[in-house]
């Protein structure tokens, strides 16, 4: 019964606390990668990371892929203001497991951060309405960008306007 109370309690702190914005400190979550192991936005403090939610079915964010790939392989390496590094946190909201790691084999996706959100637990952290959906966090874990402003060139201005 107290879980039950605890759940309910938390599902009505995601209804009414507003959706993470620019300047706010990223919400922390933890997942499990392919291979079981537990991953946490907080092991890449320091980096500048891309929280990029997705899912194996949906086309845009198929067709944005390449794209977070080129910006992963042009600025994984470079300083930021706030960190040194970018990473990707990729987040599949997929509910057939081999068809996300089919999708992450077959779209090339070289970052080693990849989790899966059966339950959909950490996009209503962020109150993911529509996928893709991306949030930019600092060195420091605040956001510094989101939304529509990451997909195509905006993900490589957003980096850009970080760059040491």
């Amino acid at each position: 019964m107290i879980q039950f109370f605890y759940s309910f309690l938390f599902a009505v702190q995601l209804f009414v606390q507003a959706p993470p914005t620019v300047g706010d400190e990223a919400p922390k979550f933890e997942l499990t990668d392919p291979n079981g192991k537990i991953i946490k936005l907080s092991d890449l403090k320091g980096k500048m990371v891309l929280i990029d939610f997705w899912a194996s079915w949906c086309g845009p964010c198929r067709r944005e892929n390449p794209n977070v790939v080129e910006a992963y392989e042009k600025y994984n390496k470079l300083k930021f203001k706030t960190g040194k590094g970018f990473e990707v946190f990729s987040i599949s909201l997929d509910k057939n497991e081999q068809a996300w790691k089919s999708a992450v084999l077959q779209d090339n996706l070289k970052w080693p951060n990849h989790a899966l959100d059966k339950g959909g637990i950490v996009a209503q952290l962020y109150q993911v309405k529509s996928i893709p959906s991306g949030f930019l966090i600092d060195g420091n874990g605040k956001i510094v960008a989101s939304g529509n402003e990451l997909r195509g060139l905006g993900l490589h201005i957003a980096l850009d306007k970080q760059l040491k």
